[in-house]
């Protein structure tokens, strides 16, 4: 039960902190250059998740073409550079990476 509560509040307070935000910046007419800077947003945001799992995966830099997230990202971008396939890239990214880490282990 405790722990309904404490998701419950989280998402309360989340919610809280934001909406206004959105509540105000829904009837503004934003400026072109900032719609055009907030595209870039889900960009930033997944590099910023991606970009440490894949260089430090053990939580220290790891450069190596033996570590299993560099190469099969390297695969992945290969891909995604080559064909613009967003679902070809992620199942050919993934199989590498899966397929890397099996013969590494």
């Amino acid at each position: 039960m405790d722990e309904w509560l404490l998701i419950l509040g989280m998402a309360l307070v989340t919610f809280g902190v934001r909406y206004p935000m959105l509540a105000v910046i829904g009837r503004l007419r934003l400026p072109d250059t900032v719609l055009r800077a907030l595209r870039y947003v889900p960009a930033a945001v997944l590099t910023a998740i991606v970009v440490p799992v894949v260089l430090m995966p053990d939580g220290a830099p790891d450069l190596r073409l033996e570590n299993a997230h560099l190469s099969g990202s390297i695969v992945a971008a290969l891909v995604a550079w080559r064909t613009k396939n967003l679902l070809l890239t992620i199942v050919v990214g993934m199989g590498a990476f899966l397929l890397l880490r099996a013969l590494s282990a």
